[in-house]
């Protein structure tokens, strides 16, 4: 077990490290961010650090997954707040490279998965999921790990990585995550900083329109009739901006053509708050 967590910034110093786990027969596994952590990201690592023997945390704001009009520069980042709390949470390797180390050439290779990314943020980010695969696989084929921690609150992701580990017999088993979420509901986000206090307040009514809904679906509303009620409640704030409110099958991510008991269905919400995109789901069954 390495004691003291290294931080790390080339993929060849990178390997080096994977390679001597490997020879010590170690289990390897790895929590993807994008900076800027929150609890969210330490409960990632917590999941890991009971999994595996080696815990990897990369942090790389992606350039391939962010469209023309997105907040590639305005991401929030700081690294060394980053730095310490995933030393605290028992990191043992910080991969942090730069765009030119990841990129050092224009990439020519894009890992796209179809179906699962042609709903949902994947209808109105074009290119978005291709970015996203695209990145995880050069950070598996880097670390080689046994496993790989995402959050459910990028529920759609989690959807688009296990599809590409499927279909391409990736040796990494993808360990989906709960949905953090501060104490008045809001899950927690790393782009929840951009959010003015008024911004901060309407957009509880994501968390609280899923809690009906499971309510809605508990007392046998239709399907059709629950996403209404929640465009209606979310329309209710004045700040607020619909992308998209859905209910699909989960995870093939397919419209639910009927009601059958037992099948996993998620709704699905992406709201604008200003400039902010924020998006939240609950996965049950019905």
């Amino acid at each position: 077990m390495i004691q003291t967590m290294q931080q790390i910034s080339t993929i060849a110093e990178m390997r080096v490290h994977i390679k001597e786990a490997r020879r010590l027969g170690k289990t390897i596994g790895i929590v993807p961010t994008m900076g800027f952590l929150h609890q969210g990201h330490l409960s990632l690592v917590k999941a890991a650090r009971e999994k595996c023997d080696l815990v990897v945390m990369s942090i790389f704001v992606n350039p391939l997954q962010f469209g023309p009009n997105e907040d590639f520069e305005r991401y929030p980042r700081d690294i060394e707040h980053d730095r310490q709390m995933a030393q605290s949470a028992g990191v043992d390797l910080l991969f942090t490279p730069e765009v030119s180390e990841m990129y050092p050439k224009p990439i020519l290779t894009n890992i796209s998965v179809s179906n699962v990314t042609e709903q949902l943020c994947g209808k109105s980010r074009p290119g978005h999921f291709d970015g996203v695969a695209t990145v995880v696989t050069k950070l598996f084929q880097i670390v080689q790990p046994d496993y790989a921690f995402f959050g459910q609150k990028d529920a759609q992701q989690v959807a688009v990585v296990t599809q590409m580990t499927y279909d391409l017999s990736m040796p990494v088993q993808i360990v989906p995550c709960p949905i953090v979420r501060e104490e008045d509901g809001l899950a927690m986000s790393s782009r929840n900083v951009y959010l003015t206090a008024e911004q901060r307040k309407e957009a509880l009514v994501l968390s609280q329109s899923l809690k009906q809904a499971k309510s809605w679906i508990e007392e046998g509303v239709a399907l059709s009739e629950i996403r209404e009620r929640i465009i209606h409640m979310i329309d209710a704030m004045p700040l607020a901006s619909i992308d998209y409110v859905e209910l699909l099958r989960y995870p093939d991510l397919n419209p639910v053509e009927q009601r059958t008991s037992g099948e996993s269905i998620i709704i699905a919400l992406a709201v604008r708050f200003g400039h902010t995109r924020l998006i939240d789901n609950l996965i049950t069954n019905i």
